[in-house]
């Protein structure tokens, strides 16, 4: 497979890919908005900073069975044109903070995509409270309905 820019990648897929689903949009006025189901996509919003197919370099965490996490690198090693083997999948099993740890050490502090580092730590606080909900450690929030505040 030959080596394509990014860039160029990124605008043969903007519009027209399998992953986007478009929401609102009813009229010009209210605007599109565009969100992307790719792995890899940290915002799962159709841009090209988040973009999973787009960029040479990604990083996720997604959930896996039995209510666990793990983080999800593409590599731009050898193995970069063969989609199942340029993934590295670091399962994360420990507690919150050295999750964090592990999270920053793979990403910011090896200049790799230091620029979602932050969008990586809020989703991986996301994913570690859903699996508390899930396991059962911590009781799941009842959603408010109404506009009373009773």
């Amino acid at each position: 497979m030959v080596s394509c820019p990014d860039s160029l990648v990124w605008e043969i897929t903007r519009r027209n890919t399998s992953f986007m689903k478009k929401r609102n949009g009813k009229t010009k006025r209210s605007g599109v908005v565009a969100f992307s189901t790719e792995k890899g996509n940290i915002k799962s919003i159709n841009l090209f900073k988040y973009s999973g197919l787009a960029n040479s370099k990604t990083c996720d965490v997604t959930f896996t069975e039995n209510n666990g996490a793990s983080l999800l690198v593409k590599t731009t090693s050898k193995a970069a044109a063969q989609p199942k083997k340029g993934k590295a999948v670091i399962p994360v099993k420990k507690d919150f903070r050295r999750v964090e740890s592990t999270i920053k050490k793979s990403t910011s502090d090896v200049f790799y995509r230091r620029d979602l580092s932050a969008a990586l730590l809020g989703k991986w606080t996301k994913v570690y409270q859903a699996n508390r909900r899930a396991k059962g450690v911590k009781p799941v929030v009842p959603t408010k309905k109404g506009r009373g505040t009773l």
